[in-house]
């Protein structure tokens, strides 16, 4: 058994909340901009000054008073990431109430089972879709006494509200709140079974915050840092950070709609990023794949992109030769620099975390100029246990322990987390509580992982997603589908072959990448179906698993691919909304492909 802890940098007093981080917010920023926000899509940019945020988070609060909202009570938000949810999620605090986020993607029956589970009075939703899926089963949510639609005049609404409750109704509401009181419930996004819904306190929030404010001055704390969010807000990730930059120094925006990313990058120009790893892929492979159209190209974003590699590696070692800095110098000004403007021109540094990010793609982009601080933690600890900080990046880690976090290796190789950003419980579900926190507290997360000697936490596995080989070989999927996932043309990677004679895999195609990659390989628009059975294609395919296959020995080696003509995604069930692979449920409905893999049915499990 290993423990890592890193010491916190500050602690958080028992009057402490969020809206008491909003407070010193507005106290040593006044006038100077807190946000940003536009009226409308593609419009400009308006700054919002913290003491301006800090009125209309005042009158939205009275407005929830006014429409009967108690202190407890449980407020949810169906929405996009925009301006509104912040300013709700800040209303809301205020007067005591915790709000409940909701995937604005959520189907009726998932919209009803977190409302009913939560016992939420008032629903905030962003459209007449989003009511609508809320008012086919409002007959089975006796708790649910109002709906507001954001684009039905909801804000305006609870204005009116306002009209008649006093400023004191508010405040005397909010500074009853401390540090140990429930600030949200959210509900993990139910990869197996049904969402358990994780009760933070405004205390789990303020600690990462506030440490964060010192730990990461380079993203929090220096003038003029800027990020914009288009993950979504009911995702623990996003919503964390939404805290730390309020209650930082820096000004935050709001993208709805990520087909637009790339120009409201150019234009909100943000200092550094919080993203999945899955949208480094994307910028990856969507730059591989504009280099591809012509020969020439194509062999300066490869030079370029060894050159970034072979720059980071260097970085690590503490000596560049002067050789490769020359070469680094010109990939800057020939391939680099296009890449930084396509993120707005000003990223220095993005936050990766959500799932493994790759040593390839981190050390490639700390050679373009954007460091990528990948970190781990859960829904349950309110995000971070773990990140890379600006000048101590182990690239291949997910870092040591945030300050004022404790790290543990169970004797099983388990990740156990503790400290005050470790939730209180799960909603209605002490069983399931004591089952998590058994261990005096720690958490248990079913993450495999190991610490170096300098404590930094690398992920294996999943204890559950471990595959044993009809051999006895343990097989950890995660290192194989990341290596394959890598490829342009892949989207999505389950491997399997538990109780199996050898290792195989399901893939399915980048609806998005395809048309490029065909092009440039100098074939003809293909649909999925046609390609997925193209010999060209599969041969590819047959390239990029024998390169996934170079980082597993060759008894967990993929022996055999299938290609499907559909993608993996949430419309479909198969992916959570923060994008994870429903594994069980895509090995139960494709059992007979996986048995033809292998040419007969799976062995019956022997009872342990």
């Amino acid at each position: 058994m290993t423990v890592a802890t890193t010491p916190s940098l500050v602690d958080v007093p028992a009057g402490t909340s969020i809206s008491t981080l909003l407070l010193d917010r507005i106290a040593r920023a006044g006038d100077r901009p807190l946000l940003e926000r536009r009226d409308t899509a593609g419009g400009a940019w308006r700054p919002v000054t913290a003491r301006e945020f800090g009125d209309e988070v005042l009158e939205v609060a009275r407005g929830l008073v006014g429409r009967g909202v108690q202190a407890g009570d449980r407020v949810a938000i169906m929405s996009r990431t925009r301006y509104e949810w912040t300013l709700l999620d800040y209303a809301a605090w205020a007067v005591g109430a915790v709000p409940v986020p909701v995937y604005e993607t959520s189907s009726p029956e998932q919209v009803h089972w977190i409302l009913s589970d939560a016992g939420v009075r008032l629903a905030i939703v962003e459209t007449a879709g989003h009511a609508a899926a809320v008012a086919h089963v409002r007959d089975r949510l006796p708790a649910l006494e109002d709906v507001l639609v954001l684009d039905g005049g909801a804000l305006a609404t609870l204005r009116a509200a306002a009209a008649d409750v006093p400023a004191r109704a508010v405040t005397e509401r909010r500074d009853a709140v401390g540090r140990d009181d429930l600030a949200t419930i959210i509900y993990t996004s139910g990869s197996t079974g049904r969402p358990k819904g994780a009760e933070l306190t405004h205390g789990n929030f303020a600690h990462l915050a506030l440490n964060a404010r010192l730990a990461l001055p380079d993203l929090l704390g220096r003038d003029g840092s800027r990020t914009v969010l288009f993950l979504p807000l009911a995702h623990v990730f996003a919503r964390l950070i939404q805290v730390a930059v309020v209650s930082g120094d820096a000004v935050l925006g709001h993208l709805p709609d990520v087909k637009t990313l790339v120009a409201d990058l150019g234009t909100f120009r943000p200092t550094f990023l919080l993203a999945v790893p899955r949208v480094f892929e994307k910028v990856y492979n969507s730059a591989e794949q504009k280099a591809a159209s012509s020969p020439l190209k194509r062999r300066l974003f490869a030079w370029a992109a060894d050159v970034a590699g072979r720059w980071s590696r260097a970085v690590d070692t503490g000596a560049v030769p002067t050789g490769l800095r020359l070469q680094h110098a010109l990939a800057d000004r020939l391939v680099y620099r296009a890449l930084r403007a396509a993120m707005g021109g000003r990223v220095e540094h993005a936050i990766s975390g959500g799932a493994p990010l790759g040593e390839r793609l981190g050390h490639f982009f700390r050679g373009v100029g954007v460091t990528i601080l990948e970190g781990y933690g859960l829904t349950e600890t309110t995000a971070p246990t773990a990140v890379n900080l600006p000048g101590a990046v182990r690239i291949g880690t997910v870092g040591p322990a945030f300050p004022g976090t404790s790290i543990r290796i169970d004797d099983d190789g388990e990740v156990l987390l503790g400290g005050p950003h470790v939730f209180r419980g799960y909603r209605g579900a002490p069983e399931r509580t004591a089952e998590a926190l058994k261990d005096d507290g720690w958490f248990r997360t079913g993450d495999l992982g190991t610490l170096d000697t300098d404590g930094y936490l690398r992920i294996t596995g999943r204890k559950k997603e471990i595959i044993v080989t009809a051999g006895g070989k343990n097989v950890a999927p995660a290192v194989l589908e990341d290596g394959l996932r890598a490829h342009p043309l892949v989207s999505q990677v389950v491997v399997v072959g538990d109780r199996r004679p050898f290792v195989a895999a399901l893939v399915t195609l980048d609806a998005e990448m395809l048309p490029g990659w065909l092009a440039a390989h100098g074939l003809p628009r293909l649909s999925i179906e046609e390609a997925r059975e193209h010999p060209q294609v599969r041969a590819e395919l047959d390239r990029a698993v024998e390169q996934a296959n170079e980082a597993v020995s060759r008894a967990e080696a993929i022996r055999k691919l299938h290609v499907l003509d559909h993608d993996f995604t949430e419309a479909n069930g198969y992916l959570t909304p923060s994008l994870k692979v429903k594994r069980a449920l895509i090995i139960r409905d494709y059992a007979p492909v996986i048995d033809e893999l292998y040419g007969a049915p799976a062995p019956t499990a022997v009872p342990a």
